[in-house]
């Protein structure tokens, strides 16, 4: 019988909504084949296996104070031994933004809904916005305001920002990051903004976060949900319902969405068959372009002149028994338990797995854990950045602790003898003698997380959504631009929509190789011509990088990556001066000192890259002031537009007016390294330099910006927030 664990509670703002879902689901599963096991996390996120008792209570509080005594607490990592599938029913952050999808990733257990890239991008409603009017779906005009603008408000250039965007009162104030209609205002007048936007970046605690504020739209509301048909794989999306404001509204709040009775709504929406069809069509479209998978619940409108303009997409639905998607489900003859046990099969299909359905003392010293190896194929550069990183932090402010990841991402405590090994085959030859830790043990050594891993799940987000699920700071970005910038193609997607210079680019699956589907290839190498540069799109350190120079050479290179790649990515060779430029900061980031590479065959290979002595880097950059302070600005914006914080190495082209095909100067982003290496040869060490900071000072400011960046904010009440909004009604 298949042990499913749902998970309830949660560490956002919407852990009472989450209670209710997870009690239904809870109820409507088929114990013929499920063993259910409820986990409850608590606000500051700790788990228990949830009595039963508690299980139907009215609130957290109810049954909260007694989990201690009455509950048995375990840890994220006796999760793989207690389940075989997690069906989440938490909403919001840390529920679905990426951070659970990522710890439930590293833990190798199955679980509900989208993965990391698409819950992370979801819950990041400019993001969302950004990505959706990509893929030709019409969003409300937008721009979003960081915690730095809220905090340093300054009327005269968001009034700039209204013109740009052609927007007009009243308009749409709402947190970023947050659901439910949290902190969500109607302004009306320009005098009213500062006030509003100040409460929803403040909404949910005083770290604050980003605000969107975007034009309102009139029209018919709608929220649709779509599922998976699993048995043909298509989108299955179920007849859309319309939102009816009660009277005095003028957004679907918190009360009306969860409160019995209170919601006015029909089902289906009072439209004709063609626009509910165009409801669906464009939901089903936005559902791929946001690579939700199992479910989704996207909202919008459908205004008077047959526009569909989407607004808000959860990855997760909430379950309560009255919600939208039992709703909708009801309308096609889907049942609760029928949907449930749907929703279960469908992600098991996903595995493969359907045929399995039959407090310390805190020392003076601040406490750092150091992540090296890993399981990618940079591991032995992790190795030798976490080394060096163990070396340099300050041995009079820090008590650091080597940890050394395995190939199955298992901790391990190494002592300075280990720490010394010259590979990680050494270390792992020897690894009986360093000392096994627990991913949920971490706190217990340390107070802050350095990430010295590069690639994979060091480098995509999982490892960082782990940390953060986990309450522990870490260096670098979060999980949406970890996640964003590991993938070059989607990189190179997303700059080239936000006005950045990039290569023209090609992905090149391995079926389509296998099968030969080689047409897209030849129109693309007909466009750039050769040389041309063919490289994973998911790897780094000039793994598998080549240039092709003619079919052959093409050919070859293609082989070499699709023998351990399921993609690969081919790029249009760009010539100029090769820089890579290291940005440091959180909400003001500056640019260091540019570097320029020289590669000796034209590309530059990891031994340039890491090896002492074999490469050359001229830092900074032989190039006219002028010329460094447009590569600067230009990596610096790319930096902020790909969210990204801490600090971060951008790679790029400085063309002249004469090698650019524009006749204009310009700079040509090619990736972004959320980690880039610290080891004693990197350039990131050489640019920090030029600012008069040594590697020990340059790795103290990363550790500080950690802090900053990934700070948790403190406990708040639903009670308290509906409080401070009755207070606060316009």
């Amino acid at each position: 019988m298949l042990k499913v664990g749902v998970l309830l509670g949660g560490k956002s703002i919407e852990r009472e909504v989450s209670l209710n879902s997870g009690r239904t689901i809870c109820d409507h599963l088929d114990t013929q084949l499920f063993k259910v096991l409820p986990i409850f996390q608590t606000a500051a996120g700790d788990l228990y296996l949830l009595p039963w008792s508690f299980l139907y209570r009215g609130k957290i509080a109810d049954f909260e104070h007694r989990l201690e005594k009455e509950a048995q607490k375990i840890i994220w990592d006796d999760l793989p031994s207690l389940v075989d599938f997690v069906y989440i029913a938490t909403h919001g952050k840390y529920a679905e933004d990426g951070r659970l999808q990522a710890i439930l990733e590293l833990l190798k257990i199955p679980y509900l809904g989208s993965k990391v890239f698409g819950s992370s991008l979801g819950m990041n409603k400019l993001l969302h916005n950004h990505f959706l009017h990509l893929n030709g779906i019409e969003t409300p005009k937008c721009f979003g305001l960081t915690v730095h603008e809220v905090k340093s408000y300054d009327a005269a250039q968001i009034q700039k920002k209204f013109e740009e965007k052609n927007i007009t009162f009243p308009v749409v104030v709402k947190p970023q990051n947050e659901g439910s209609s949290f902190g969500v205002f109607v302004v009306h007048e320009p005098e009213k903004l500062q006030e509003f936007v100040i409460k929803a970046c403040f909404i949910s605690g005083s770290v604050g976060q980003g605000v969107l504020i975007e034009e309102k739209i009139i029209g018919m509301e709608f929220t649709c949900i779509i599922l998976t048909d699993y048995i043909n794989n298509q989108f299955l999306p179920l007849p859309p319902t319309e939102i009816l404001l009660q009277k005095g509204a003028e957004i679907f709040d918190y009360q009306q969405k969860y409160m019995p009775g209170a919601a006015n709504e029909r089902t289906p929406a009072s439209c004709g068959a063609q626009d509910l069809q165009l409801i669906q069509d464009t939901c089903v479209k936005a559902m791929q372009a946001l690579q939700f998978t199992n479910m989704a619940r996207i909202d919008g409108f459908l205004t008077a002149d047959k526009r569909v303009v989407i607004i808000d997409s959860n990855p997760l639905s909430g379950m309560g028994p009255a919600t939208f998607l039992f709703r909708q489900a009801a309308e096609v003859g889907i049942g609760h338990a029928q949907l449930i046990n749907h929703l279960i099969k469908t992600e098991l299909k996903s595995y493969n797995m359907e045929k399995q359905v039959k407090k310390q003392i805190e020392s003076k010293k601040i406490r750092v854990a150091v992540l090296l190896g890993g399981p990618s194929n940079e591991k032995e550069t992790s190795f030798n950045s976490g080394r060096n990183v163990c070396y340099k932090l300050s041995p009079e402010k820090y008590d650091i602790t080597p940890v050394f990841v395995d190939s199955d991402m298992k901790l391990h405590i190494l002592d300075n003898r280990l720490l010394v090994h010259t590979s990680t085959r050494e270390v792992q030859a020897n690894i009986a003698q360093a000392k096994p830790i627990a991913w949920s043990d971490l706190k217990s050594v340390a107070d802050f997380v350095f990430i010295a891993l590069h690639g994979g799940p060091g480098e995509n987000g999982i490892v960082q959504g782990t940390l953060e699920m986990l309450g522990l700071p870490y260096n670098g970005p979060s999980v949406f631009a970890s996640a964003l910038c590991m993938d070059k193609y989607k990189t190179g997607q997303y700059l080239r929509a936000q006005g950045f210079e990039v290569p023209q680019s090609l992905l090149l699956s391995k079926a389509d190789w296998q099968q030969k589907n080689m047409e897209g290839v030849s129109a693309f190498i007909k466009n750039v011509g050769f040389p041309c540069i063919v490289k994973p799109h998911d790897d780094g350190c000039s793994v598998m990088v080549s240039s092709p120079r003619n079919e052959q050479e093409l050919r070859d290179a293609l082989q070499t990556i699709f023998a351990q790649k399921q993609s690969a990515l081919l790029e249009e060779r760009i010539f100029g001066m090769e820089l890579t430029v290291g940005v440091v900061g959180n909400e003001n980031p500056r640019a260091l000192a540019p570097s320029e590479s020289v590669a000796k065959a034209g590309i530059l290979s990891s031994e340039e890259k890491f090896l002492p002595g074999a490469g050359e880097n001229q830092t900074p950059a032989r190039l006219p002031k002028e010329d460094i302070a447009l590569v600067q600005k230009t990596v610096k914006d790319a930096y902020v537009a790909m969210t990204c914080a801490g600090y971060s190495r951008i790679d790029c082209f400085f063309q002249t007016a004469q090698q650019s095909p524009t006749g204009k100067k310009r700079v040509v982003i090619l990736e972004c390294n959320t980690l880039p290496a610290l080891t004693p040869a990197t350039c990131l060490f050489h640019q920090a330099a030029e600012e008069g900071l040594r590697p020990m000072d340059l790795l103290d400011e990363i550790v500080q910006l950690g802090f900053q960046a990934h700070q948790q904010d403190e406990v708040v009440s639903v009670d308290q927030i509906l409080q401070n909004d009755s207070r606060q009604q316009l």
